[in-house]
């Protein structure tokens, strides 16, 4: 088994194997006590965030493991800090994409660059796996203030974006003709939060249109592997969305009926919960791109 095919192997049977209990992989930070409601990003040893799959792999393993610090490093980086590794301390996969060139010949008689794109991993520990930090490194963040209310910043974002949202009924979907999302009333979620997430959710599929992304995964009809696909992306998509925001992702009602069909598709395909990470994130990425051209036409 190659490095690569190993990556890819590990990662899926990890969520397959959450899948299979009923767990969602993407969800496991806000359904754990010990985190009291913290929606954050991983972060590097300099703060820096952890962006798409290894979002959700690091996410997973503090729950698995009991961690409360979202903060991860390479024993290397450790080391340069000064601190130490707990002895028979195990870390945790993170992965990379990476590209090799391949110089062939065209049938000119051309040298030609050919880029291939590869996975590649390496291992990070949390810091409560790591002895001798710099101070700082162990503080905790305060709680959040379930008191807060952070609508009108929510509102904003979304509505930064110019997307049509429409309100009525008691479905959620995306219509990509005419190019709309649909939501119930807010009156009707159990609470502020549950909108926005359900929102985000929404908004992630309404980044597949032609006129943004452009992502069509093979969807046919209700049910089929490319509807599952797509609504995984969303899925996931909607997890990072709200660790960007700050709010709490839901549990939709749905989840159930899709269990199967993710399973079939990530069962089938080990590169599938890959691309649909790297979808997800384009996704996030597309949406808040809106806010940065709000702040350059200010």
């Amino acid at each position: 088994m190659t490095q690569k095919t190993d990556i890819y192997t590990r990662v899926t049977n990890k969520i397959v194997a959450d899948l299979e209990k009923g767990e969602f992989t993407w969800l496991k930070p806000w359904n754990a006590d010990h985190l009291a409601g913290r929606i954050i990003k991983p972060q590097r040893h300099n703060g820096a965030c952890y962006q798409g799959l290894n979002i959700i792999l690091l996410w997973s393993a503090c729950v698995d493991r009991g961690f409360t610090s979202n903060r991860w490093m390479t024993f290397k980086q450790a080391k340069e800090l000064g601190g130490h590794v707990i002895k028979g301390a195990k870390g945790e996969t993170v992965i990379y994409a990476d590209t090799m060139v391949k110089t062939e010949t065209d049938d000119t008689g051309c040298e030609i660059d050919i880029p291939i794109p590869f996975m590649k991993s390496y291992t990070v520990f949390n810091i409560e796996q790591i002895d001798d930090l710099p101070e700082d490194f162990y503080q905790k963040p305060e709680p959040l203030n379930p008191n807060i209310k952070r609508d009108e910043a929510l509102e904003d974002f979304f509505a930064a974006t110019g997307a049509t949202i429409r309100h009525g009924g008691n479905r959620a979907y995306y219509a990509q003709e005419p190019d709309h999302v649909q939501m119930p009333p807010i009156e009707c979620f159990r609470d502020q939060e549950s909108y926005y997430a359900v929102l985000g959710h929404e908004m992630c599929h309404w980044t597949k249109h032609p006129m943004r992304l452009d992502r069509d995964l093979g969807r046919k009809k209700w049910g089929d592997e490319g509807y599952a696909q797509e609504e995984l992306v969303a899925e996931l998509g909607s997890a990072f969305l709200c660790a960007e925001l700050g709010i709490t992702p839901e549990v939709r009602p749905d989840h159930a009926a899709y269990l199967d069909s993710w399973l079939t598709v990530l069962k089938k395909d080990q590169r599938a919960i890959f691309r649909a990470a790297a979808h997800a994130q384009r996704a996030v990425d597309h949406l808040k791109s809106y806010q940065e051209e709000q702040r350059e036409a200010a």
